[in-house]
């Protein structure tokens, strides 16, 4: 049991995001009768949020060097717009009209970052600029209209499902998916214990960490049973998992990772130690910019439309699922699977409460309720620590 208070002790406030997210699985499952858990829900959940999480990856980064992006709604947006314009109307293949629409969210990102770590304007400042810009861009662009529909190809990257083999019933590649992620996953955790252990950091105790995988493989599990269950598993799903876990390996395993996370910590001795942070700042929002654009392209073909007002208010959703996972507003705080955890939690909210019958009044309050108290519980555990 000390073991185990240790442990959440060193982790509260990852450890205490996947709690609340649990609890407020649970309490909407109760409320909803079970329907929250249904198979084709769970499917649902994922689709109407993965923009969001998609945005969230890149803001958890931004965030961590110590800036924030105001226009990554209306960066979507506007991709989102221009892909369906070259599709639609200049007849482009959709797999090159979205390599132009990713290389488009580059552009833009190097442009707002150009202005943020090389003439030293406040992120603030220029995002907030780039999403007036680029909202009336879109608008102009669209001339007002909506455009659709747009290539079954292209929206198959959000209504599209991995490929099954046999007539079993079920989607045994979504069970075999489960099977194929427990076994990663144990291997993964036993190689970082056992290195952990060569050099004598602190481990958790064996029962607690044979607790602990079993209790994560049957989660997995039940989860991929749920998915093979309704429809098998999206494509935007492995979109998603290539994101999570290459971006968890930049940030944890290589150099520009770690630059970041001094950039952020504070950017002056990290000049002084030899970062470039001004570079480091740039590619930040270069890659904000990149995945801005995957976030529009991934609405828009959800959509089968490009829309005026597509991308409204992702921007607050994607910062408040960084502070949710445990980003901190000062920087240097942050981990792509903490945003991952704080996306799901505004999800499952917005989600629960639609189930329930919840007006958008009390949805909003809530949401903002929950923000508020995930960033005071943040300044709570640093005073504590700096005590």
């Amino acid at each position: 049991m000390d073991n185990l208070m240790q442990l959440l002790k060193n982790n509260i406030r990852q450890y205490g995001m996947i709690i609340a997210l649990i609890l407020i699985m649970i309490l909407f499952g109760a409320l909803s009768g079970g329907l929250l858990f249904e198979p084709i829900n769970i499917t649902n959940l994922i689709l109407q949020n993965s923009y969001i999480l998609v945005l969230a990856i890149g803001m958890v980064l931004v965030i961590i060097t110590g800036h924030i992006d105001l226009s990554v709604g209306s960066v979507a947006a506007l991709v989102g717009a221009c892909a369906a314009i070259m599709m639609v109307d200049m007849n482009l293949h959709p797999v090159v009209a979205v390599i132009l629409s990713l290389l488009l969210g580059a552009l833009i990102g190097a442009w707002q970052g150009f202005w943020i770590a090389y003439v030293r304007i406040p992120a603030f400042i220029v995002t907030l600029a780039g999403m007036l810009l680029f909202r009336g861009l879109t608008m102009i662009v669209l001339e007002g209209q909506s455009i659709s529909p747009l290539p079954e190809g292209f929206q198959k990257i959000s209504a599209g499902f991995i490929p099954d083999f046999g007539n079993a019933g079920t989607n045994l590649v979504a069970i075999l998916a489960g099977i194929i992620v427990t076994v990663l996953y144990i291997i993964n955790e036993v190689k970082a214990r056992k290195n952990q252990q060569k050099y004598k950091f602190e481990t958790s105790s064996t029962p607690l960490f044979i607790t602990k995988m079993v209790l994560i493989a049957i989660v997995v599990n039940v989860f991929f049973v749920a998915l093979a269950s309704y429809a098998g598993i999206p494509n935007i799903l492995v979109l998603l998992a290539v994101l999570i876990i290459g971006y968890s390996f930049v940030m944890n395993k290589t150099v520009m990772g770690r630059h970041i996370y001094a950039v952020g910590g504070n950017e002056k001795a990290a000049g002084l130690s030899g970062v470039k942070t001004k570079k480091v700042t740039f590619w930040v929002f270069v890659n904000m910019g990149v995945l801005a654009a995957i976030s529009g392209l991934i609405f828009t073909a959800r959509l089968n439309a490009a829309i005026p007002r597509a991308g409204t208010n992702f921007e607050l959703d994607a910062i408040a699922a960084a502070f949710i996972g445990g980003a901190s507003a000062s920087g240097g705080i942050g981990t792509v699977f903490g945003a991952i955890i704080g996306g799901l939690v505004m999800g499952v909210l917005n989600n629960g409460m639609s189930l329930i019958g919840l007006g958008i009044d009390w949805q909003q309050g809530i949401k903002g309720l929950v923000l508020l108290l995930a960033v005071a519980f943040d300044i709570y555990n640093k005073n504590k620590r700096s005590a």
